[in-house]
């Protein structure tokens, strides 16, 4: 993806700090739980919430960022940047609302969201409670080393997919499911939670064919890359490379195959109406 363009006047840079979380009786495991629940999406509020307390940090605490860190978050205020752009047109054009722009914070090691306190074994996750994105920098390295995801382009897709969940928060989506999740079974639940990621990543692949047709952003290989990374971290892979084994009905993000199919629908089409996951038969 083309280093090119304005950079989001909405990040929030918490970067630099030891601040450390801690967890009580049988936190870890609670901890390992929200990663496999919210890579990439989710709020992770309930489960962190009841194990979690950061603790207070003063700014003579706070270290230094690497010049290669800065280079990351400035590509990362570039790619959100790129984002509201793209966003804010289809509101206006397509929705006929204004978008609220969200925020996205850089953060090393801990943070506290308004979902409750957060570690970056987690991975990155969009809080509704705040409309904010949270990132610690070092998972584009685990998205490159463990996830065998390399490239730029992988590390715009997972921001565009955190964005995608502020667009369903802002427009209902959210809400909705979660309302149905209460009245479901764990298998109902997880289903839902699948299509809602399902529909990120179709949402991640509007911005990704938007933007490049007003901005020409793609590069060669770009797309190669946010397909990878689509695959990368999905259910079966992730759950293969965990424990050996799947388990079909636990999926709560979608299959490498679900993710790739949806990602590239919203990459085809440019278009929101065609990221209807929750009306489609077959996902």
């Amino acid at each position: 993806m083309k280093k090119t363009g304005r950079r989001s006047s909405n990040i929030e840079d918490r970067r630099g700090g030891n601040s450390s979380i801690a967890v009580g009786g049988g936190g870890l495991g609670i901890l390992v739980l929200a990663l496999v629940v919210t890579l990439l999406g989710g709020d992770p509020s309930i489960l962190l919430n009841q194990v979690a307390t950061p603790q207070s940090q003063s700014p003579s605490q706070q270290g230094q960022t690497s010049p290669a860190e800065d280079q990351l978050a400035e590509f990362t205020s570039i790619v959100l940047a790129d984002t509201e752009d793209t966003w804010n047109q289809i509101f206006q054009q397509e929705i006929g609302q204004p978008y609220p722009e969200p925020a996205l914070v850089l953060f090393s090691g801990a943070v506290q969201s308004g979902c409750g306190a957060a570690q970056s074994a987690m991975g990155p996750f969009y809080c509704p409670a705040d409309q904010k994105v949270y990132i610690d920098l070092s998972f584009y390295k685990d998205l490159q080393n463990r996830h065998q995801a390399p490239g730029d382009f992988a590390q715009a897709y997972v921001i565009a997919h955190e964005v995608g969940h502020h667009v369903q928060n802002v427009l209902g989506i959210s809400d909705q499911v979660r309302q149905l999740q209460s009245r479901a079974s764990k298998a109902e639940a997880n289903q839902l939670s699948v299509r809602l990621e399902l529909q990120a990543d179709c949402f991640a692949g509007v911005w990704a064919n938007r933007a490049d047709k007003a901005r020409d952003i793609l590069e060669n290989g770009d797309v190669e890359e946010a397909l990878n990374a689509a695959s990368q971290i999905g259910d079966d892979r992730l759950q293969e490379q965990s424990r050996g084994y799947v388990v079909e009905e636990s999926f709560t993000h979608g299959s490498a195959a679900q993710r790739v199919r949806w990602f590239k629908q919203g990459l085809t089409t440019g278009d929101i109406e065609q990221c209807n996951t929750f009306s489609s038969e077959q996902i």
